[in-house]
């Protein structure tokens, strides 16, 4: 019998000044058996940056021509595909060319070897953005991970910050495309 994802519930409080984004979201996270609590926490950092009424995530580790969370528009084309970890160039390069705008978030210690040896096969892609996570903040929301959350998130000025039972993580993010 297949081991089944384990369900996590987060209500996440978001005040992004920056987009003038003031809203409550109530997310229903499957984890997938072989997905960390780290992993986790960035798709729901990813969410909180992006956050909108038509983001929702997406099949992920489960399948392949499915993002850790997308938004389409009211046709079904896809606006945002957002990845977390470090997809190869195939999927990264495919997700270009379905979706309007790509963003990658990547948060391993190994990230960097992951960029150089990735980076010049997908310098072509226009609408790509890849955006590095310190291992060390990453591994901080993984700590917050929990079956039942209340995240409060505020992003001003380029800063944003997770707070979580009296735990405040500051995400300071990297552009590295």
């Amino acid at each position: 019998m297949a081991i089944k994802s384990t369900i996590f519930k987060a209500d996440v409080q978001i005040a992004d000044m920056d987009r003038h984004y003031y809203a409550n979201h109530q997310l229903t996270l499957a984890r997938h058996p072989s997905e960390t609590d780290e992993r986790m926490m960035m798709r729901v950092l990813a969410f909180v940056l992006h956050a909108n009424d038509a983001l929702v995530f997406g099949k992920g580790l489960s399948a392949d021509d499915e993002p850790d969370l997308w938004q389409k528009d009211l046709t079904g084309a896809i606006d945002l595909w957002l990845e977390v970890g470090q997809p190869d160039d195939k999927r990264i390069l495919k997700a270009c060319g379905r979706a309007e705008q790509v963003i990658v978030y990547t948060y391993a210690h190994n990230s960097p070897i992951w960029w150089s040896g990735i980076g010049s096969r997908i310098e072509r892609a226009k609408n790509l953005r890849i955006i590095n996570v310190p291992h060390t903040t990453s591994a901080a929301l993984a700590k917050m991970a929990q079956r039942n959350m209340q995240l409060q998130c505020t992003i001003q000025d380029g800063q944003t910050w997770i707070t979580a039972n009296d735990e405040t993580v500051q995400i300071d993010l990297t552009s590295w495309k």
